[in-house]
């Protein structure tokens, strides 16, 4: 697949040619119609790549970070990111390009005893005195 070009850019365009017809059309849609779609959608993931907020995505590349945030919000709200992420994935297994072993581990790891957030009163849980607490003069 060919490289992208800039840090900003997530998708070579092969793989944006992929996507894009599975984004929702402005057709029929009231208000402002959506303008770049490769925009925004890269916007979204840079900022998860990134691990940044919102309001910093980089507005030179990106647009407004509320243009981006909403395009999310309405994506997760529709569905149109699971969709995509069907289609790639049955692309992909039809390619046979997924292993779909899976290794069940049953290990038990038991939390202890004050690690929990329940109080049980009638349980002695080891002493008047926390092991993280100072043991006070006289008790």
């Amino acid at each position: 697949m060919g490289q992208t070009k800039s840090r900003f850019r997530q998708f070579t365009d092969e793989q944006w040619e992929r996507i894009e017809p599975l984004l929702p059309s402005n057709e029929g849609r009231q208000g402002h119609p959506f303008r770049d779609n490769r925009k925004v959608v890269e916007g979204i993931i840079y900022r998860y790549r990134a691990g940044i907020p919102w309001r910093d995505l980089p507005r030179e590349e990106f647009g407004a970070w509320q243009t981006v945030w909403k395009r999310h919000a309405r994506y997760a709200r529709d569905g149109t990111w699971d969709r995509i992420l069907h289609v790639i994935l049955a692309d992909a297994d039809a390619g046979g390009k997924i292993d779909w072993n899976v290794s069940v581990d049953a290990t038990i790891c038991r939390a202890h005893q004050h690690g929990t957030n329940t109080t049980r009163p009638e349980q002695d849980t080891g002493g008047s005195v926390e092991s993280q607490e100072p043991a006070l003069p006289g008790l």
